[in-house]
C-alpha cells in the first residue's frame, strides 16, 4: 500500500512541475499596451515567454518580422473555448493571409499554453523558441529591433474570423524600446 502511494504521490509532483498552470506567473520584464491589447515577454536563454491579453472574447495573436504586411511573418495566434487554450503556429503566405506552418512543411513550435477569458478579457500564454530552426520561423534578435505585429479578433473563438484590431510595431526585446 505504501508503494502505490508514493507511487501517486511522485506522478502528482511531476505533473505539477511540468503542467504548466496560472498560479506559477511567470515574471515578465517588458510590457506594451496599445488599445485595448497588452503584449508583456520575458527572454529567458534560447526562448521567449509571452502574455497577450486583450479586451475580446474571440482570438489574440501576434507575429513576428514579416517581410512586408503579413508576408513571411511567423504567427501565435490563441482563444480559450470552455476553459480551454486553443492555439496555432501559422506563416504569413502573402500580404493579408497566414496558414498553419504544419501545412506548409514546418511545426509548431509552442510550448507552456495557458490561457483564460474572464468578464470579457482574453489571456493567452506561451513560450516560443528564439530560434526554433524551422523554415516557417524566422530567428528572433534579441539585441537588435524587431517587427511585431499584434491584432485580436472581435467576440468568436475562431482563427478563421478577421480581427477587429492590428498594429505594427518595432521592438528591441531586450531592452523593451519599442516605436510604431
Amino acid at each position: 500500500m505504501r508503494h502505490r502511494n508514493l507511487g501517486l504521490a511522485i506522478f502528482i509532483c511531476l505533473a505539477m512541475l511540468t503542467t504548466p498552470c496560472f498560479g506559477t506567473e511567470i515574471k515578465y520584464s517588458h510590457k506594451i499596451d496599445v488599445e485595448k491589447m497588452s503584449f508583456h515577454w520575458e527572454v529567458a536563454g534560447t526562448v521567449l515567454h509571452v502574455k497577450l491579453t486583450a479586451k475580446t472574447t474571440g482570438w489574440v495573436g501576434i507575429g513576428f518580422n514579416p517581410s512586408e504586411a503579413m508576408q513571411d511573418a511567423n504567427f501565435i495566434l490563441g482563444y480559450v473555448k470552455n476553459g480551454e487554450a486553443k492555439v496555432t503556429d501559422d506563416y504569413g503566405t502573402s500580404y493579408t493571409k497566414h496558414q498553419q506552418d504544419s501545412k506548409l512543411g514546418g511545426q509548431k513550435n509552442i510550448s507552456n499554453v495557458v490561457g483564460k477569458e474572464e468578464n470579457g478579457m482574453t489571456e493567452i500564454r506561451f513560450t516560443i523558441p528564439l530560434n526554433s530552426g524551422d523554415a516557417k520561423d524566422k530567428a528572433l534578435s534579441i539585441d537588435t529591433e524587431t517587427v511585431v505585429l499584434l491584432a485580436y479578433g472581435a467576440g468568436r473563438d475562431s482563427f478563421k474570423a478577421r480581427h477587429k484590431f492590428r498594429t505594427t510595431l518595432k521592438v528591441n526585446l531586450k531592452t523593451g524600446a519599442f516605436s510604431k
